[in-house]
């Protein structure tokens, strides 16, 4: 992933080695999330005013305080066939990036 514009304006944020969390310095949006260990880039897809997005599935919600109410399915983590899943996290903590 490679930002074309704005880049003087992109942030990082690491609280540990397991991601690296890119904002815009100027409005503090997210715009993406490098998943170090995996080589996977996370981006928000809002930030992609070209990109006709249709959520499909919620993941990561358990810990959810609201619960959505628009008919897809709610998943606790990521699957463990996709990497960062209960799979790759257990992988991620033996290697000691808990």
């Amino acid at each position: 992933m490679k930002v074309t514009k704005g880049v003087e304006f992109v942030g990082h944020f690491r609280k540990t080695d397991l991601s690296d969390r890119q904002l815009c310095t100027r409005c503090g949006g997210h715009l993406m999330t490098d998943r170090l260990p995996i080589g996977l880039t996370d981006v928000c897809a809002a930030t992609i005013p070209s990109l006709a997005f249709k959520p499909g599935v919620h993941v990561n919600c358990v810990e959810a305080v609201l619960r959505m109410k628009d008919g897809l399915p709610t998943l606790k983590n990521l699957p463990p066939g996709i990497a960062g899943g209960m799979a790759g996290r257990a992988a991620a903590t033996s290697a000691g990036l808990s």
